[in-house]
Formats: structure tokens, C-alpha cells, sequence
């Protein structure tokens, strides 16, 4: 399975890249395939290195004006011109997406990524990896959408909450279509 990892390239303490280098070992001995940013800074780097190491695939989508940071042993890596070409070619080589802890940058990847889902754009399974209740906040203002009718799907539709990698992981392997 080829999975998106929208995530940090900020070099974050161990609750977040002990989880990130986890997740990172079960996707590549269960032979997957990390679609991601394509850095090798932060926890993008941590996950890669994880995933590479254990036997995993890696495909990058960097953008041109961070091809500098870019991997440079990638099984494959793209440059994107700019950052809505980089989303769309993450979508586009991905069979599955998951949101990990992230900034500004990561949020506005899963916010689009959400949007084009509730309108049919794609049925990708998207899985909010909610590492240390970094996202704890965030869930409570989707499930607020839901209830007040913001959202025109139930919210288990658009998004499942996991937990911690395992959990994430398992939800990708029995989604319908994949695997």
C-alpha cells in the first residue's frame, strides 16, 4: 500500500518521533510504501529513515523552492512547482492518507485533504494519527462541525482518529479496496 504521511519537518522531542519512528518501522516491514514531502529534515526525516530501514519504499514530492532539503535516496522524487501541485501529486500517488503532528503546513494538507473527500473529489481512507493528543483539540471542533450540520457527511466518513500507529495502520489494512 502506498500511504501518505503529511507531518513536521521541525526537529521535535521524542514524544513525537518515538511514535513517528514506530509507525515508521510498521510500514516498512509490512512493506509499504511512505509517500511523503520528501525532506530530510525533522520528523519527516525520522519517518523516512524508519520506513526505509525496515524495508520499505520511499516516494518524495518536494517543491522547488525546498528541493534543497529534499532526500536524496528516495526510490523516487518528484519537485513539485509550487505547494498545491505538491498536494496534489501526494493525493494522486497515494492509496491512503495520514495526518501526523505538524504545523500550519500540515494543517492546511488535511484540511484540503478533508474538503476534497466530503465532495466526492476522492475515497481515500484518511486517518488522523492523534500522537501525545496533539489533535485532541482539533477533534472536538469536527465533531462541534458535525453536530452543528457544518459538515454534509458524518465525520466518520471523512476522518478516523487513531490513536497511535498501530491503530492507524490496522484501520489502512481493513479499509475496503486496500491492501
Amino acid at each position: 500500500m502506498k500511504i501518505c504521511v503529511f507531518l513536521s519537518a521541525a526537529d521535535l522531542d521524542e514524544r513525537y518521533t518515538g511514535p513517528a519512528r514506530e509507525f515508521a518501522e510498521l510500514l516498512g516491514r509490512g512493506g509499504h510504501t511512505l509517500v511523503w514531502g520528501g525532506s530530510e529534515s525533522g520528523l519527516m526525516k525520522v519517518v523516512a529513515d524508519g520506513v526505509q530501514e525496515s524495508g520499505g519504499k520511499l516516494v518524495g514530492v518536494s517543491v522547488d523552492f525546498l528541493a534543497a532539503k529534499a532526500r536524496t535516496n528516495a526510490d523516487e522524487m518528484v519537485i513539485a512547482r509550487d505547494l498545491a501541485e505538491r498536494k496534489a501529486l501526494l493525493l494522486e500517488k497515494a492509496d491512503a492518507v495520514v495526518i501526523m503532528v505538524g504545523g500550519t503546513g500540515t494543517l492546511d494538507e488535511a484540511t484540503e485533504i478533508l474538503e476534497l473527500k466530503k465532495h466526492g473529489r476522492h475515497t481515500k481512507p484518511v486517518v488522523l494519527l492523534n500522537t501525545a493528543g496533539f489533535y485532541d483539540g482539533l477533534r472536538e471542533q469536527f465533531q462541534r462541525m458535525e453536530v452543528e450540520g457544518f459538515l454534509p457527511l458524518p465525520l466518520s466518513d471523512l476522518v478516523f482518529f487513531a490513536k497511535d500507529g498501530a491503530g492507524a495502520l490496522a484501520y489502512l489494512e481493513e479499509s475496503p479496496g486496500l491492501r
